[in-house]
């Protein structure tokens, strides 16, 4: 790779675009008169190739290298070296499919510069690496013999000899990245070691203790979850044991209702047994007022009176069975009158729950997600510090304390966010738990009133049936006395045996059974 061309515009004292052709591969020394600008050609190659010593170029700094300093209009300054490349086996790393490779350099007012390598825009470290490849390093130059250099050469301590032998084999590149690679690892070793540092002492340790406390934390949250479910499972158990309990209550109102009809069919048909009976007795009377049957009337009368007494004793057990039967009713009432105001004080308990529930869910929701994005930006800084990969420099100082910020905000969020996140499953849980209970708990309140409302109904119905049976206590004490006299008159008869002659006496007798039989209640 050999020098083509050189341009030059702005660069010392070249106004104007200049340009230098025609470069013979084995050119290797520029002479002439003093004066006639053999130096400014030679600094504008070492300006292309990156020099950084400018007392070299014979400048204090980069704006001295433009004409004039600026002074003249004259702005920047720009050197283009155009490289023959058809070498292939000398060609610069990377750029063996390039013919020729041009190089420009710029330099702006205020001293900005850039580099232009084959028209595009490369940073000073593309372009010093682009020349070392080759052995062109401008900084420690084997290849140029500037005024002063013989001298200096041969005042050289060993280590720079050295340097300049390695500098002209190509190792030096090599060994500069080394030792950058080795003060960056260096570098990053220390850094590492401290994190590794505050990651045993103080995070891992505090870790530990978290992790500790989360466990007996969902511990509790576990065995007041199991509470509130043997709760509601008690709760359950009531209430089905109460629903049972209404079940059976309902199938024995049934009973009692058929019961009730039964009896108020029995009482009617006692009743025209009784009518049957005093027609009897009445016919009895007139036919043995005609036929004086004597023996054979008195064992009928004996017979009526021993029915009327049969009769007498079902209505009495009839009439004992319905007033068991209403005060059982209304015990029964009682109970599901109670069942109900409890169920009712229950149902506004569990709506005064779903509210309060209802409105904490909505700020915990919040302060979750808001913790959330806490954690995930702490979760990042973290890692970034872990792992050095945002260790820049000039920011080493500030990273320990980033990271006990970090440390401390990624403890509070992580707490923070487990128990937001168990508070809000149970919350969601047991709202839907306790709306469904409450939706149930309603049908089932309805349905107490409409079963409460029916047997009112009953019960008024069989106050009416009870009351339609026209049962007296004085009219049953007056029957009773009548019974009693009946039958000692009858075992009278008996003893004295009475005959024909003795019919008028016992004649006596049945009217005033008749009129008890007959007589208004």
């Amino acid at each position: 790779m050999f020098v083509e061309e050189l341009i030059i515009e702005g660069f010392k004292s070249y106004v104007s675009r200049t340009q230098i052709t025609g470069w013979d591969p084995e050119f290797n020394a520029i002479t002439g008169l003093n004066g006639s600008g053999k130096s400014n050609i030679l600094d504008a190659i070492c300006f292309v190739l990156g020099i950084t010593n400018l007392s070299q170029v014979r400048a204090s700094n980069l704006q001295d290298l433009i004409y004039k300093r600026g002074q003249a209009g004259i702005t920047k300054a720009s050197v283009t070296i155009v490289f023959n490349n058809d070498d292939r086996s000398k060609s610069p790393v990377g750029f063996e499919a390039y013919r020729q490779i041009t190089v420009t350099r710029q330099i702006l007012m205020g001293g900005r510069t850039k580099y232009i390598v084959n028209g595009h825009n490369a940073q000073q470290q593309t372009v010093q690496n682009l020349f070392q490849s080759v052995q062109l390093n401008i900084n420690n130059p084997h290849f140029l013999i500037m005024q002063g250099r013989i001298t200096k050469v041969l005042n050289m301590k060993p280590t720079e000899i050295l340097s300049m032998i390695e500098e002209a084999a190509g190792t030096k590149m090599f060994e500069d990245r080394k030792a950058k690679a080795f003060a960056t690892m260096t570098k990053k070793e220390k850094k590492v070691e401290e994190i590794n540092t505050i990651l045993q002492e103080e995070i891992m340790p505090k870790l530990n203790q978290l992790r500790t406390e989360k466990r007996v934390y969902l511990d509790y949250q576990k065995n007041e979850s199991e509470m509130e479910r043997l709760n509601r499972l008690v709760v359950a158990a009531e209430y089905d044991r109460h629903a049972k309990k209404l079940d059976r209550s309902n199938v024995d109102q049934d009973d009692r209702k058929a019961r009730s009809e039964e009896l108020q069919k029995l009482v009617q048909e006692r009743n025209a047994q009784l009518l049957a009976i005093d027609d009897e007795r009445l016919a009895s009377t007139a036919k043995q007022r005609e036929q004086n049957a004597g023996e054979g009337r008195l064992q009928k009368l004996e017979a009526t009176v021993h029915e009327a007494s049969t009769a007498l004793v079902r209505l009495k057990t009839q009439v004992d069975l319905k007033e068991t039967s209403i005060a059982d009713e209304e015990k029964n009432l009682a109970t599901l009158v109670a069942t109900y105001k409890e169920n009712e004080q229950t149902q506004a308990e569990r709506k005064t729950q779903y509210m309060t529930l209802n409105n904490q869910f909505e700020p915990m929701k919040e302060e979750f997600d808001r913790k959330t994005k806490e954690m995930q930006k702490t979760s990042e800084l973290l890692q970034a510090l872990t792992t050095g990969v945002s260790a820049q420099e000039g920011q080493e100082n500030g990273y320990l304390e980033q990271l006990q910020d970090a440390k401390n905000t990624a403890n509070r969020a992580s707490t923070i966010e487990e128990q937001a996140r168990i508070k809000i499953k149970h919350l969601e849980k047991d709202l839907e738990e306790r709306t469904v209970q409450v939706s149930k708990t309603e049908r089932q309140n309805n349905a107490l009133q409409n079963d409460i409302a029916a047997k009112l109904k009953d019960k008024a119905d069989q106050t009416r049936q009870l009351q339609s049976l026209k049962w007296d206590p004085d009219w049953e004490a007056r029957l009773m006395a009548q019974r009693s006299a009946s039958q000692t008159a009858i075992s009278d008869l008996n003893e004295q045996k009475i005959y024909r002659t003795d019919y008028p006496t016992l004649t006596l007798y049945i009217p005033t059974l008749h009129q008890t039989l007959t007589a208004p209640r």
